[in-house]
C-alpha cells in the first residue's frame, strides 16, 4: 500500500534520479554504488536498447551513457533519446575513456550536453552532474518565464521591440507581430507602421518620435492604425531609451500594446459621466464645467456669458396621462429643438479644449439636461443680456409648435430663466442658482414666457425661504394666534357670529396672512395650521359663552386640501369633544373655489360635518363657477358674498345685478346671506335694500385678538354707537350696542 506523505515526496524530490548505462558490470556497479552514497536515485542499464525501454518508467532527471557499448552504442542511444517527446532536453552526460576531439565533436553533434572521462574521481562526476541538472532546471524556468511572458503577452494583446541605433529597422517579437495582425515572417518597421496610421496624425507622430529621440527621453503614446484587414484599433506605445557607459543613446526597447478595447470602455464611461443617457445632452456636470471654462474666456476676453435655464410646463400632466415612455420621446424631441436653437458641441471633454487665446471657447455652447424635465442653455460669449433673451424667445417659439408621442398630438410650453455673467454672478453656482430662481418666476407669472434674472426678486425669493423654514416651527413655538372679526345684524346692531382669521406673530411683529397663507397651502402645513385653529376656535367660543353668554358661531376657513384626508371629520368630532363644545359653536367656511375643484370628494365630509351639528358656509361666494343642482343638493347654511363685488356695489351696476342675483338665489334655497368687507354706510344701505341684513368688515370692526373682541363689546354697550339701519324709512341710525 503506498500512503500519500508530502514528506516523503519532498525527499525523494530531493534525490536527482540518474539513468546509468554501461556494458561493463563491474563499471556500471561501481559508479552506481559512488553516485548513490552522494545523494543520487540511480536506475541501471547494461545497453542502450534496455536505457530506451526503461526510460518513460523511470523518467530520469539526467542521463549518464557510456560511449563505447556493443549494439546500439552510447552516441545512437543519444540520437534516438532526443527523439523522443519530452526528452528534447534532459541532460545527457556522456561516459569516455576517448579524449579525441572526433569523439567529443560527436557527442555533441547527437545531442549530449557534456562529456567526462571515465575515472574513480567520484566526486567529479557527482559535481558534474549537479551543475548539468541546475543549469537544467534553470533553463526549464526560463522558459517557463518565457511562456509565462508570450501567454500574458497574447492575452493583454501585447508585444515587444527593439531598435539599436545604426543597426537598421524597428525588431518586433511575435507577439508584437500580432498585435499588427501580421505573420511571424512579415517585415514591419517603422515606415509601415506610419503608412498604417491616418494621413492627418503621421506628420505629428513622426514630429514626436524625432524630438524623443533628439533628447534621448521616453516614448509614451497612443496611435490609430488600420490592420490590414481593415480594423481599426487604437495602438499604446512605449519605449525606454538606452545608453553607453559614455551616457550615449544606443537604442530603445519598448512595447506595443491594443488598447482599442479600453480605450472604447473609457469613452463610454467618459460619456456616460459626462452625458445625460436618454437624451444624449451634457448632464450637469458637463455643464458646470463648460460653464467655468467660458467664465474664464469672458474674464480674459472681457465678454458676457449667458445660462438660461428652461423648465418645461405642465409635463408631469402629460407623463402621468400618456406614461412614461411618451414623456420620454417629448424629452427626447425637446432636447432636439433646443439643440436647434443653439451651435450645440457634444464632443467638448475636460482637457480637449485649446486655450491659445483663440475664438475657439465658443465649441463650449451647448444645451445640457438638468433633470426631469429641465434643461440648460451655455451661451458662452453674448454681448449683452438682450442678446440672451433673444435666444430664449426662440426657444419658446421652437416649443410652441406641436409634438407627437405615442401617436398622441401634445403641446408643451417652457418657462425660461436667464442669468448672464457678470451682471447675476461670477461664478457657476451663482448663475445657475439665479436663472433658477428667475424660471420659477416665469412659471408663478403665467409659464410660457423667459425672463431675466431680477435681483429684488431674489431677495423676495430668500425672505420667502426664511418665512418658510420658520412656518414649520411656528405652531411648535405658539406663534400662530386667531383675530376674530364680528358679523354684524345691521338692523339691530348685534353681534350674530364672528369669523377666525389666522395671524402668525413673528420677532414681535405680525406677518400678513399673504405672505404665510400660500406658503403653509405649498408646503402642506395648511392641514396641521386648520385643525389647530378649529379647536382654538372652539375653546374661544366655551370662553365667550361661560363669560357673556355668547351663543352664537365662530366661523373657520378650512383649505379644500383638508378634505383629502379621509379621516378629517373623526378629527374634528374628536376635537371638540376633548374640549367639551357643541358642534354648533363651530361653522365651517369652504371657498367656492376649492368646493368645486373636488366636489365629489368634499360633499361626502359635508354631510357628515352637517349631521354632527356643524353648519357648512361657502365663502367668496360668485367667485367660482357653481353648479346650481349641486347647491340644492349640498348640506350648507350661508353664503358669504365676496368683497370683490360689495367693493364695487353702487358703483357699477354689474356688481349689483351679481349681488341681487346671489341674495335671490339663497333666500330661494333657505340659506343665509353674509356680505363682507362692507367699509362704508353706502355699501351697507345697498346691501340691505337688496335683502342682505349680515355684514362683516371695517365699517364694524377689524379683526381683533380676543381681549379685543370683549373689550369692543364692553365699549359698545357703553355707549359706543355703530351703524345700523334703523327706523320705518330705512333709515341710517347710529346705534349703541346694549346686547348681544
Amino acid at each position: 500500500m503506498t500512503l500519500d506523505n508530502p514528506f516523503l515526496d519532498d525527499i525523494n524530490e530531493q534525490q536527482p534520479r540518474v539513468l546509468l548505462v554501461d556494458d561493463d558490470e563491474v563499471n556500471l556497479l561501481l559508479t552506481s554504488i559512488a553516485l548513490r552514497e552522494r545523494g543520487f536515485s540511480i536506475t541501471e542499464a547494461s545497453s542502450g536498447e534496455q536505457a530506451l525501454r526503461l526510460i518513460p518508467e523511470c523518467t530520469p532527471d539526467v542521463v549518464v551513457l557510456d560511449a563505447v557499448m556493443p549494439g546500439l552504442d552510447g552516441f545512437a542511444t543519444c540520437l534516438e533519446l532526443r527523439q523522443l517527446p519530452g526528452y528534447e532536453s534532459v541532460p545527457v552526460l556522456m561516459l569516455t575513456g576517448l579524449d579525441d576531439e572526433a569523439s567529443i565533436t560527436r557527442a555533441y553533434e547527437v545531442g549530449a550536453t557534456d562529456f567526462f572521462v571515465k575515472c574513480n574521481q567520484w566526486s567529479l562526476l557527482a559535481g558534474r552532474l549537479r551543475y548539468l541538472l541546475r543549469a537544467s532546471r534553470t533553463r526549464v524556468e526560463l522558459e517557463r518565464s518565457k511562456a509565462k511572458l508570450a501567454r500574458a503577452q497574447d492575452l493583454a494583446r501585447m508585444g515587444s521591440f527593439d531598435w539599436r541605433r545604426g543597426a537598421g529597422d524597428l525588431v518586433f517579437s511575435l507577439e508584437g507581430m500580432r498585435v499588427f495582425g501580421l505573420r511571424p515572417n512579415e517585415k514591419m518597421g517603422l515606415r509601415r507602421i506610419v503608412r498604417l496610421m491616418p494621413k492627418e496624425e503621421q506628420r505629428g507622430f513622426l514630429r514626436i518620435l524625432r524630438e524623443v529621440v533628439d533628447h534621448g527621453t521616453v516614448l509614451c503614446n497612443d496611435i490609430q492604425i488600420s490592420l490590414p484587414d481593415g480594423r481599426q484599433r487604437i495602438l499604446h506605445i512605449e519605449a525606454e531609451p538606452e545608453f553607453n557607459e559614455l551616457a550615449n543613446l544606443i537604442g530603445y526597447t519598448g512595447i506595443v500594446q491594443d488598447v482599442t478595447d479600453r480605450r472604447v470602455a473609457e469613452d463610454k464611461i467618459k460619456h456616460l459621466a459626462n452625458f445625460d443617457t436618454l437624451t444624449g445632452l451634457p448632464n450637469r456636470r458637463q455643464v458646470f464645467w463648460r460653464s467655468e471654462r467660458a467664465i474664464e474666456h469672458a474674464k480674459r476676453l472681457n465678454h458676457c456669458v449667458a445660462l438660461l435655464q428652461v423648465g418645461l410646463d405642465r409635463f408631469k400632466i402629460i407623463n402621468e396621462n400618456l406614461g412614461h415612455h411618451a414623456g420620454d420621446e417629448l424629452l427626447v424631441e425637446v432636447s432636439r429643438r433646443l439643440r436647434n436653437c443653439v451651435r450645440h458641441s457634444e464632443q467638448v471633454m475636460e482637457g480637449s479644449l485649446d486655450m491659445n487665446g483663440q475664438r475657439v471657447h465658443r465649441t463650449l455652447e451647448a444645451v445640457g439636461r438638468l433633470g426631469a424635465d429641465e434643461f440648460v442653455v451655455l451661451l458662452p460669449e453674448v454681448a449683452n443680456e438682450a442678446e440672451a433673451m433673444e435666444t430664449a424667445a426662440r426657444i419658446l417659439q421652437a416649443l410652441r409648435a406641436p409634438m407627437v408621442a405615442s401617436g398622441q398630438e401634445c403641446f408643451i410650453t417652457a418657462s425660461v430663466g436667464v442669468a448672464v455673467f457678470p451682471s447675476h454672478g461670477l461664478t457657476v453656482a451663482d448663475l445657475l442658482r439665479h436663472a433658477d430662481v428667475a424660471m420659477d418666476l416665469a412659471k408663478t407669472q403665467g409659464r410660457n414666457t423667459a425672463l431675466l434674472y431680477d435681483p429684488l426678486q431674489a431677495s423676495k425669493g430668500r425672505v420667502r425661504l426664511d418665512l418658510d423654514t420658520a412656518l414649520h416651527k411656528a405652531l411648535e413655538r405658539k406663534e400662530l394666534v386667531l383675530y376674530y372679526q364680528p358679523k354684524i345684524d345691521v338692523r339691530t346692531s348685534k353681534m350674530v357670529g364672528a369669523e377666525a382669521l389666522m395671524r402668525w406673530v413673528r420677532d414681535g411683529q405680525i406677518i400678513p396672512p399673504n405672505d404665510f397663507i400660500p406658503l403653509a397651502e405649498a408646503t402642506g402645513l395648511i392641514n396641521e395650521m386648520s385643525l389647530w385653529a378649529i379647536g382654538e376656535a372652539a375653546r374661544q367660543a366655551q370662553i365667550w359663552e361661560q363669560r357673556f353668554g355668547f351663543n352664537a358661531s365662530i366661523a373657520v376657513n378650512l383649505p379644500s386640501r383638508l378634505f383629502e384626508q379621509p379621516d378629517l371629520v373623526d378629527k374634528i368630532q374628536g376635537i371638540l369633544s376633548d374640549l367639551g363644545v357643541a358642534p354648533r359653536s363651530i361653522e365651517l367656511e369652504i371657498t367656492e373655489t376649492g368646493l368645486m375643484k373636488d366636489l365629489q370628494g368634499v360633499v361626502p365630509s359635508l354631510h357628515r360635518l352637517n349631521q354632527l351639528g356643524t353648519e357648512i358656509s361657502i365663502d367668496d361666494f360668485g367667485t367660482g363657477y357653481s353648479s346650481l343642482a349641486y347647491l340644492t343638493t349640498l348640506p350648507i347654511s350661508e353664503v358669504k358674498i365676496d368683497r370683490s363685488f360689495v367693493r364695487d356695489i353702487g358703483v357699477t351696476p354689474q356688481s349689483s345685478a351679481v349681488v341681487s342675483a346671489i341674495i335671490a338665489l339663497a333666500r330661494a334655497l333657505g340659506l343665509r346671506v353674509i356680505a363682507e368687507g362692507v367699509e362704508n354706510i353706502s355699501q351697507m344701505e345697498v346691501l340691505f335694500n337688496l335683502g342682505c341684513h349680515i355684514c362683516q368688515g371695517f365699517l364694524f370692526a377689524r379683526p381683533m385678538p380676543p381681549a379685543q373682541v370683549e373689550q369692543w363689546l364692553a365699549d359698545t354697550r357703553s355707549g359706543l354707537a355703530l351703524p345700523r339701519i334703523g327706523g320705518h324709512d330705512d333709515t341710517v341710525v347710529m346705534a349703541s350696542h346694549t346686547n348681544l
